[in-house]
């Protein structure tokens, strides 16, 4: 009993490792596969830099060899000179001695200068030796010349004259044959590591090679099995995504129909209002008016202070009905419903113009467009909130407003050269009403944009489909009784009504 359970036990143990195993096989390998890539570019790297270490070793004893077999040709043509001028004393030969013998101690120096950086120091000793040697054998050469000639010579160049002295040749020349055989097998040595350090280079490339073109293999193999997996959860997404679309079209036609609705509903409470502040708080200002106007007629001439304190009255009454009038025409245009959208732009800027000392540039039709009254209502509303921005904001001094139609569309186009919308203005949803004008063009399925000038400024554009093309507008119910009457008098019939002169709202 106890043996089964112990097998039990352990062939769970087994089926767990193996399902581990098989869901962590690919990290795994890929983890193998990144420690032995990284470990063969270490290794690429150091061969990369030793064969450059090598390489360049090798060019600099190739070099040292030259410029030693370069060096045994010099002193041959050394001694050809000093032999030449010995012969003819022509103070040419002469100065070919120097000039060579100065060509010599360079080519000594450049030798030198390796030589104590490349060398060992049985090689540094010997050319040290030789140098000596060569150093001896100019100087000797120079104070041969200068005993020879027949005048002082100029042998600054050569160094210097030096007692003469006998320098084996043969010495010099087998040393120097010597040092640049030392120099070829140098050269030579650095050159066959080169090579077998890209050979390793070789092995180790072939071998990454290789691992990666298994990997591959692997990668394909193991994409393979995944691809119905995949297609399936693809294929589900795309139902998902279909229907979260539904959802999101459903709920945006909503959330218009019901900003449309909220549009409408607030304009016609506006007209509402207008028509109740006309009729009733105009009936009743009127009526006080004239009362108030009756009884300082009365009182002029019996207690001037009283009269004083109704014609106060009656101005304030004045400015009421004023207040009352710019109410009615904020809330309901009476120049929209009653000459339309161009004469109502036309005003509108005027007005606008002159309290804020504008240069007003005006493009509009000469005659009235044919639009229904949402569409008007829509456009006067966004110069309105244009037009009151400018004035709040901008600082401007011209503005320029643009309105045509054509192709089943009105457009609009307001312009300003104030300091311009900043652009993180723009992305805020509660910025200068832009949020206002956006959702009253986009229920009308129309475009907004705003955006800053060129130059400076802000460019503001509209444009919304003319559903009504070729129909003559018409007004809104109970519009005629919003409008305002032009001022005039009212008859001065004392006897019949007993009141004053007053103007009739």
């Amino acid at each position: 009993m106890e043996t089964a359970v112990s097998d039990g036990a352990e062939a769970g143990l087994t089926t767990r490792l193996t399902d581990w195993m098989h869901q962590r096989s690919w990290a795994i390998a890929m983890t193998v596969a990144i420690v032995i890539t990284c470990g063969g570019l270490v290794i690429l790297e150091t061969a990369r830099q030793r064969i450059a270490s090598e390489y360049e070793a090798a060019l600099e004893a190739r070099n040292a060899s030259v410029q030693l077999s370069d060096l045994a040709g010099q002193l041959a043509l050394l001694q050809s000179h000093e032999s030449r001028f010995l012969l003819t004393r022509d103070d040419a030969d002469a100065r070919s001695y120097c000039a060579r013998a100065a060509d010599i101690r360079r080519g000594i120096r450049s030798l030198d200068t390796y030589f104590k950086r490349a060398a060992d120091s049985a090689e540094l000793s010997s050319f040290t030796q030789i140098a000596a040697l060569i150093g001896v054998r100019i100087g000797s050469g120079a104070h041969a010349l200068q005993q020879a000639a027949p005048h002082p010579l100029d042998l600054a160049a050569c160094g210097g004259a030096a007692a003469n002295s006998n320098v084996d040749a043969s010495l010099v020349t087998s040393t120097l044959s010597l040092l640049r055989d030392n120099e070829e097998r140098r050269a030579q040595r650095a050159l066959d590591a080169s090579r077998a350090d890209q050979r390793v280079s070789t092995f180790v490339a072939a071998g990454l090679s290789a691992l990666n073109i298994v990997l591959f293999i692997l990668l394909f193999r193991n994409l393979g099995l995944q691809l119905d997996s995949q297609a399936r959860a693809q294929k589900q997404l795309i139902t998902q995504q279909e229907e979260l679309d539904q959802l999101v079209n459903e709920r945006t036609r909503q959330l218009e129909a019901l900003g449309w609705h909220l549009q409408a509903v607030s304009e016609n409470e506006k007209t509402q209002l207008a028509r109740e502040l006309h009729d009733e708080l105009g009936a009743i200002l009127t009526a006080s008016k004239m009362d108030v106007a009756w009884a300082r007629r009365k009182l002029q001439d019996t207690d001037p202070t009283i009269a004083e304190k109704l014609t106060r009255a009656l101005e304030t009454l004045d400015q009421g009905i004023a207040l009352k009038r710019r109410i009615i025409e904020d809330m309901r245009p009476t120049v929209l419903a009653n000459f339309g959208l161009v004469t109502a732009l036309r005003t509108l800027a005027d007005e606008a113009a002159q309290r804020n000392g504008w240069a007003l540039d005006l493009h509009l039709p000469d005659d009235e467009l044919q639009l229904d009254e949402q569409t008007e209502i829509a456009l006067f509303r966004v110069a309105q909130e244009s037009l009151t921005n400018a004035a709040k904001y901008a600082r401007a001094t011209q503005v320029t407003i643009d309105l045509g139609a054509g192709h089943g569309e009105v457009s609009l186009h307001i312009a300003d050269n104030g300091v311009g919308i900043m652009p993180a203005d723009l992305t805020r949803t509660h910025t200068h009403g832009l949020m206002g004008m956006r959702q009253r063009v986009a229920a009308r399925g129309g475009r907004f944009d705003i955006r800053r000038g060129e130059l400076h400024g802000t460019d503001i554009r509209v444009v919304l489909p003319v559903p009504t093309v070729g129909v003559a507008r018409e007004d809104s119910p109970g519009v005629d009784q919003i409008v305002e009457e032009a001022p005039r008098r009212v008859p001065d019939d004392t006897s019949a009504q007993g009141h004053a002169p007053v103007e009739r709202l």
